[in-house]
């Protein structure tokens, strides 16, 4: 099978989603520094805050990836809410900081299971590029929840890549997602991005 047959199969499976990568800062030095069962204990603060806010936005983890992870999702808006959601949270429960990566676009499906194309690597390689706390985003293909603030940084070089990457650093909305707080939904939102999920759910599920 020559390069023009593969490349017409391969487009055949070729679908439109949103990725994240999600990491923790300084993991290594850390183990080090409080041994193995601090290391689980982040570990385990990590996940379980992944398992509860990814769901609510109809995101899933595509795979751990030891001190890290990567989430996908079909709409890029609620891909890149998951993803601040999930650092905000984080950082109220845990030590260490996260960092994180969003990019968007067509790639290749393999076998129902794998994804390989630019979207996924570009996300790789931003999140390796955030700073503690930070999530980077490339802007071609993206759409922000209204609760989500975006700053323009320069563009970036991105190694793979010919061309310079439109990139923003994103950061809930205070003001907004104040403003929200009136309906019951927002108020979920909000829940989840302070840190205060549970209690409002049991009190939607009393009423």
């Amino acid at each position: 099978m020559d390069t023009a047959q593969l490349a017409a199969i391969a487009t055949t499976h070729r679908v439109h989603r949103t990725f994240a990568f999600l990491d923790l800062c300084g993991f290594t030095d850390f183990i080090d520094a409080e041994g193995d069962a601090g290391g689980v204990r982040e570990l385990q603060a990590l996940r379980m805050t992944v398992r509860e806010v990814a769901p609510l936005f109809g995101v899933r983890v595509e795979k751990w990836l030891g001190d890290g992870l990567m989430l996908v999702g079909v709409e890029s808006e609620m891909l890149v809410g998951a993803s601040l959601a999930i650092e905000r949270r984080h950082s109220r429960l845990a030590e260490l900081p996260l960092r994180g990566g969003v990019a968007s676009g067509d790639v290749i499906l393999l076998e129902g299971d794998d994804y390989v194309g630019r979207a996924v690597n570009l996300a790789s390689r931003l999140c390796d590029r955030a700073a503690e706390g930070q999530i980077l985003a490339a802007e071609d293909h993206l759409e922000f929840p209204e609760w989500v603030a975006t700053v323009a940084l320069d563009p970036v070089q991105v190694r793979g890549l010919a061309e310079a990457v439109n990139v923003v650093s994103l950061s809930p909305d205070e003001t907004v997602l104040a403003r929200k707080t009136r309906s019951r939904s927002a108020s979920t939102l909000l829940a989840v991005v302070d840190g205060i999920t549970r209690p409002i759910r049991a009190k939607v599920h009393a009423s």
